[in-house]
Order: structure tokens, then sequence, then C-alpha cells
């Protein structure tokens, strides 16, 4: 095997929620890689579009609310219809609700599931309709969390739904493989995104998280890439319905 297993040069991954944090280190990662990004996002992703078009690759920028399934049918064919195939997906988009268990809603139990791990599902769904059409495979990658492994604490849909991230990961796998296509996911470990900055704000909890951490650091987006580049190239054909922790060494403690 060489490096050229790694390279994407000329293939396109739809990416949702890149606008920022996880999801533009995870994009720029395989726009440096070759690879055209389909960035789908509820806000404008100026800053994710001008890196990656500095990268050398195309950026095409799809707004989408995934908190319902109406918007995946014209993802696809928009992205389809742009680049004439594609090759990659990341559903990385994803929302967090905290709050006890005792007193937890119906609609943060729903947003967070919906989002969470049902668009994952119709979304990788649909992705691989169109991979099965085109004959020639395709890698899909989900994001899940330590909380695939994990109860976590005042997060109970965020819990099941990561959890179900793991799960479907297995199973799309499993039925999907005929098609030459891989299904595994990414679980970050606790990276400084926008979701975490209470939390790192917090000198006494920080310092908790921190000296669990072997790597003794919080996760940066950029730590992703590599993985993710992994997993969506040549390089990962044999790796199929696996989940991979990116976390610095907090689940070996």
């Amino acid at each position: 095997m060489s490096l050229e297993s790694f390279n994407l040069k000329d293939k396109v991954a739809i990416v949702t929620g890149c606008d920022t944090g996880l999801g533009q280190g995870m994009a720029l990662g395989l726009a440096k890689a070759g690879c055209h990004i389909v960035g789908v996002n509820l806000s404008e992703p100026t800053e994710t579009q001008q890196k990656i078009e500095e990268a050398g690759v195309k950026f095409l920028d799809i707004r989408a609310n995934l908190i319902t399934l109406d918007d995946i049918p014209s993802i696809i064919d928009r992205a389809v219809t742009e680049f004439g195939h594609i090759d990659i997906l990341i559903n990385n988009a994803g929302i967090i609700r905290r709050n006890d268990a005792i007193d937890f809603s119906e609609k943060d139990w729903d947003d967070v599931m919906d989002i969470n791990v049902k668009s994952v599902f119709f979304m990788s769904q649909a992705a691989a309709k169109q991979f099965i059409a085109q004959g020639n495979g395709g890698k899909i990658i989900n994001i899940a969390s330590m909380l695939s492994f994990q109860g976590g604490v005042r997060v109970p849909s965020y819990t099941a739904a990561k959890s179900g991230v793991m799960g479907i990961t297995r199973l799309m796998a499993n039925e999907w493989a005929q098609h030459h296509i891989n299904v595994n996911a990414i679980a970050p470990g606790y990276m400084a995104t926008n979701n975490t900055q209470a939390l790192r704000a917090d000198e006494e909890r920080s310092k908790e998280i921190l000296d669990r951490i072997p790597a003794g650091r919080w996760g940066l987006p950029e730590d992703l890439a590599g993985p993710c580049v992994f997993l969506a190239s040549q390089a990962s054909d044999y790796v199929n319905g696996y989940t991979i922790a990116v976390d610095g060494g907090w689940l070996a403690r």
C-alpha cells in the first residue's frame, strides 16, 4: 500500500454541519486530500467555503434543516447535478439539549433524536441508493460520541441518539457491504468546539476532564481530519461497521 490509497482527488463528499467545528475540520481534511465538498448547513459557511476553495477544490453550498426529512432528496439531487456523482457522506450535523432526566421534555427528546439519528439513517439511505445506482460503491462516515460507549449525565436524548448511531452504523455495514459500501463511525472525545465552551471555561470541570485524558489536552477539529480521510479512502476498504474513538485515550482510562 502507498500514500496513493489515501488520495481523494476528484471524489465528491457531502458533509453535513460543516460551517464550524468538527465538520469544518473534516471537510477541510477531505479537501486537502483532493475531494470536492458539498456542504449542508443551516448557516452560511463562509469561512469553510473560503478555506476549501483555497485548497484548490470546489465547494457547493446547500442550506437545509435536517430536523425533518424534507430536504434530503434535493441534497442528493443537487450534488449529483453539480458534480455528476457522489462518493462519500459525512453525517456530522447534530444538536445537544441538557437537563436532568427527571425533567427532560418530549420536545428536547424528539429534536435531538430527529437530527442526531433519524436524519443520519435517512441521509445514509439516500446516499446508499445513489451509490448503488452509480455501481462503484461508496463511503459513509457517521459521527458518534463518547456517549456511544458511556451513559453521561443530563443528556438523555443525546446519549440515546449517539448509542443509536453506533448501532445503525453496524446495521448498514452489514446490509450494504455487498454493494461495496463501507459504513463506519468516528467517536470524538472532548473537543474544543462551541458545544464545550462552557465546560472549558469552568476551570474545575475542565481540570477534571483533562486529568483523565492521557493526551493531556482537549481535542481539536483537525484531529478528526486524518481518521476521516482514512475512512473515506481506499485505505479503509476492509474496515466496515466500526466506530473509531478519537479521544486522546479517554476510553483507555
